[in-house]
């Protein structure tokens, strides 16, 4: 009798181990959500280095040129206002005079990412910067994220202190 369950165990155990292991090993889809968060997550930072650092080839490597990005600030009365629209050129002329001032962002000024929601061509990002929390649309083209829309609001609440 003990013979015999060896026999049945080893000859389920390649089956039993098979199983065991294709379980432990992730779900294609999650592949390619990890390789699509990595790819999202370069193209915020690449925004915010562009505008941080002044480097418009960040902006053109980040950004479609026909990106729509405008926000609120709070102004001195405590009271958000509708405080600036931004075309693609405007993102340009931006990050050039950043670099033309060397007006460069702090090295300790906020660069967070975090990834909202990936679907397959479309994604969703937040991103918390020196002047507030962007809220970022991505396209996909090919294998290529890039940003689309831009909905932000500051100042960060450090720097109403």
């Amino acid at each position: 009798m003990v013979t015999d369950m060896k026999k049945i165990f080893i000859l389920f155990l390649p089956l039993l181990l098979s199983c065991t292991h294709k379980e432990t090993e992730p779900h294609p889809t999650e592949l390619n959500l990890t390789v699509d968060e990595k790819l999202i997550e370069k193209v915020c930072l690449g925004y915010l280095e562009g505008f941080y650092e002044g480097d418009t080839l960040k902006i053109l490597d980040n950004i479609q040129p026909r990106l729509h990005k405008f926000g609120f600030w709070k102004n001195d009365s405590g009271k958000y206002e509708l405080d600036s629209y931004m075309t693609f050129e405007q993102a340009k002329n931006y990050a050039r005079n950043v670099r033309e001032n060397e007006d460069y962002a702090g090295e300790n000024s906020s660069k967070k990412v975090e990834v909202l929601d990936i679907m397959n061509h479309i994604a969703s990002a937040k991103v918390t910067a020196w002047w507030g929390v962007d809220y970022i649309l991505l396209s996909k083209s090919g294998d290529k994220w890039m940003i689309e829309q831009v909905l932000w609001e500051g100042p960060l609440e450090s720097m109403e202190q």
